[in-house]
């Protein structure tokens, strides 16, 4: 599963750049991804609009098994 979720991280990973952010997998364990928020995105006040609406939703979507996003 940690392949599968880096895979659409690189996916994801250009439209946070174009914003000055970026984003890393820290963790996955049963189900939940573990994402460390980096640049703009780290003290930006939608970065969680953007981890749970956004890269949460597309992961949900793209791998089976994807429980939740959680920011560390």
């Amino acid at each position: 599963m940690r392949d599968q979720v880096e895979n659409v991280l690189k996916k994801i990973r250009p439209s946070l750049q174009a914003e000055g952010g970026d984003v890393e997998l820290v963790d996955v364990q049963e189900g939940v991804v573990s994402l460390r928020l980096k640049g703009a995105c780290a003290g930006c006040p939608m970065s969680t609009i953007t981890l749970k609406n956004g890269i949460e939703r597309i992961l949900k979507q793209e791998v089976s098994g994807v429980k939740e996003v959680v920011s560390v």
